[in-house]
C-alpha cells in the first residue's frame, strides 16, 4: 500500500505544468539498461548529476521531458530550431526523460524514432523524486517541462512550456 502510494505521489508530482570533463559521454554514465533500452541509456539520479556540472566553454540545453506530457511534445520543434540556430556554436542539447522505464520500447523508442531529437536522450529513472528535484533546482516542484541552460557557474531554469520558439530563444540569450 505504501509503495503504491508513492508511486501515486510521484505521479501527481510530476504532472505535466500546462500553465502558461567537457562533454558527457552517455556510454559512461551508470546504466541501468536493458535489451529493450538498449539505445538509451537509462540512469539514476547520480548517474545522471555529472551533466549539471560540466566546467567548459559549452552552453548545456537540459530538457526534462516525456512522450505523455502534452505541453512537452508541444515544445520540442522550438528546441529543434533553437538546435539549428545554434549548431555551429558550443551548444550542447539533453533530453531527459521522465517516461516510465517499461514504456521506453513502446512509447519513447517509436516516439524518438518518428521525431528525432537533436543531442542526447537519457531516462531518469529515481524514485527519490524528494532527493533529485531540488538538486536540480531549489525552486522547481517537479512538474515538467522543464529547462535548464548552463554555461559554467551561469545558470537559468524555467517550470513552463515555451509556447513559440521566439520565447524559447530569447529566454536562453537571457543567459548571455
Amino acid at each position: 500500500m505504501i509503495r503504491l502510494l508513492s508511486l501515486f505521489s510521484l505521479l501527481c508530482f510530476l504532472a505535466c505544468n500546462t500553465p502558461t570533463p567537457p562533454e558527457v559521454d552517455t556510454e559512461k554514465l551508470p546504466e541501468k539498461t536493458t535489451a529493450a533500452t538498449s539505445k538509451i541509456p537509462v540512469v539514476d539520479y547520480n548517474g545522471l548529476a555529472p551533466i549539471f556540472t560540466q566546467k567548459s566553454d559549452t552552453t548545456y540545453v537540459i530538457n526534462f521531458w516525456a512522450t505523455w506530457c502534452k505541453p512537452c511534445v508541444a515544445e520540442l520543434p522550438y528546441f529543434l530550431e533553437l538546435h539549428e540556430t545554434y549548431k555551429d556554436q558550443k551548444y550542447k542539447f539533453i533530453f531527459v526523460s521522465l517516461d516510465f522505464p517499461k514504456q521506453i520500447e513502446k512509447k519513447l523508442m517509436p516516439f524518438l524514432e518518428k521525431n528525432p531529437l537533436p543531442g542526447e536522450v537519457i531516462v531518469l529513472d529515481d524514485s527519490d523524486s524528494n532527493t533529485w528535484i531540488p538538486a536540480v533546482d531549489p525552486e522547481w516542484s517537479g512538474a515538467i517541462p522543464a529547462t535548464m541552460v548552463y554555461n559554467g557557474d551561469r545558470k537559468i531554469f524555467a517550470e513552463k512550456s515555451f509556447h513559440d520558439f521566439t520565447e524559447l530563444s530569447d529566454w536562453v540569450e537571457t543567459l548571455k
